[in-house]
C-alpha cells in the first residue's frame, strides 16, 4: 500500500509571507519520508470541516506547478478538480503542462464539484447536479482526446472544440482519478474512464467497491485495473500514540484491496510529524 499526502490547510504560523517556504518544507519532507503522492484541494475558499472560509486557500494548479519545481519523485494532482471551474480544453492544457514540467508526474484528479457557496462567491460556473455530471463526462472525453493523436473537433452537448490541438503532449498520458462514491453516476464513470477511484474510509466502503465491480462488469472493464484509493486523516498523535490504531485501519483497508491511503496530516508544517509517519507508517504500509 502507498501513502499520499493531501495538503488541505494553508493557514500556517508564518502567515502568507512565509507560506512559499513553509510549503516547500512540507513537500520536501513528505517526499523524503516516502509519500507517493502530494495533492491539494481545488477550492478557492477553505471548506467548513477544516476551517472558516476566511482561512488561506491557494489556487490548485498554480500550487501544483510550484510543488513540481520543489520536488522530483512524488506524483502531483488536484484532489479533486471541480469540473465546472475551468473549461475542459484549458484543464487538459493545465494538466499537460504540469506533466511536462514535472517530468511525467501529473495526474488528473476530477469530480463533479460540490461547493456552491464558493462558486457563487467568486462568480464561478456551478450548474445543477445533473448538468455537472454531464459536463464531467464530456470533460473526461475531451481530455482523453487531447492526450491522443486525434486533434480533430469535439462536439458535445455542453462543449464544442474546433480543434483539440495540444502541443506539447504530456510525457505520459496522465492517469485519471475520479473522486466520489455516487453509485449511479460517479462509479460508472470510474469504470468507464478512470485509472483510480477515491472513496472515504467509511462503513459503506466495501459496498461501494462492490458497486464499482458491478459497473466494471457492465462496462467490460477489469475491476483489478482500477486503483482503489481512500481518503482519511493521517494523524500520528502528539508523540506517535495514534500510529498503532492507524496501522490497524490501514491493514483493514488493504484487505479490501485499497492500494493507496491518502490523507491530511494535522499541523503538517511541523515536518517532524511527516518524518514520524514516514518511519512508522509509510514503511509498514509498503509491506501490506
Amino acid at each position: 500500500m502507498k501513502v499520499g499526502l493531501h495538503i488541505a490547510d494553508f493557514t500556517y504560523p508564518n502567515g502568507p509571507a512565509g507560506l512559499a517556504d513553509d510549503l516547500t518544507r512540507v513537500a520536501v519532507a513528505a517526499e523524503e519520508a516516502g509519500f507517493a503522492r502530494i495533492s491539494v484541494m481545488d477550492h478557492v475558499w477553505q471548506i467548513s470541516v477544516l476551517g472558516p472560509p476566511e482561512h488561506e486557500m491557494l489556487e490548485a494548479y498554480t500550487t501544483l506547478g510550484y510543488l513540481a519545481a520543489r520536488t522530483s519523485r512524488v506524483e502531483l494532482l488536484a484532489w479533486v478538480t471541480a469540473v465546472s471551474y475551468r473549461e475542459p480544453g484549458l484543464l487538459a492544457k493545465l494538466v499537460s503542462t504540469l506533466d511536462v514540467l514535472s517530468k511525467g508526474r501529473a495526474w488528473l484528479g476530477i469530480g463533479a464539484a460540490w461547493n456552491g457557496e464558493e462558486a457563487t462567491g467568486l462568480g464561478l460556473p456551478f450548474p445543477g447536479t445533473a448538468e455537472r455530471f454531464e459536463r464531467l463526462e464530456e470533460t473526461l472525453q475531451i481530455c482523453l482526446q487531447m492526450w491522443s493523436e486525434n486533434d480533430g473537433p469535439y462536439q458535445g452537448k455542453h462543449y464544442q472544440l474546433g480543434r483539440t490541438l495540444n502541443v506539447p503532449q504530456p510525457i505520459r498520458r496522465p492517469p485519471i482519478l475520479i473522486g466520489g462514491g455516487g453509485e449511479k453516476k460517479t462509479l460508472r464513470l470510474v469504470a468507464r474512464y478512470a485509472q483510480a477511484c477515491n472513496l472515504f474510509a467509511a462503513p459503506d466502503l466495501e459496498h461501494k467497491l462492490d458497486v464499482l465491480r458491478e459497473h466494471c462488469e457492465a462496462e467490460g472493464r477489469d475491476y483489478d485495473e482500477i486503483e482503489k484509493t481512500v481518503m482519511l486523516p493521517l494523524d500520528p498523535g502528539e508523540n506517535g500514540e495514534k500510529i498503532p490504531d492507524l496501522l490497524v485501519q490501514l491493514r483493514g483497508l488493504a484487505a479490501l484491496g485499497v492500494a493507496e491511503a491518502h490523507g491530511w496530516v494535522p499541523r503538517a508544517w511541523q515536518t517532524e510529524r511527516l518524518e514520524l509517519l514516514g518511519k512508522e507508517v509509510v514503511a509498514a504500509a509498503a509491506e501490506l
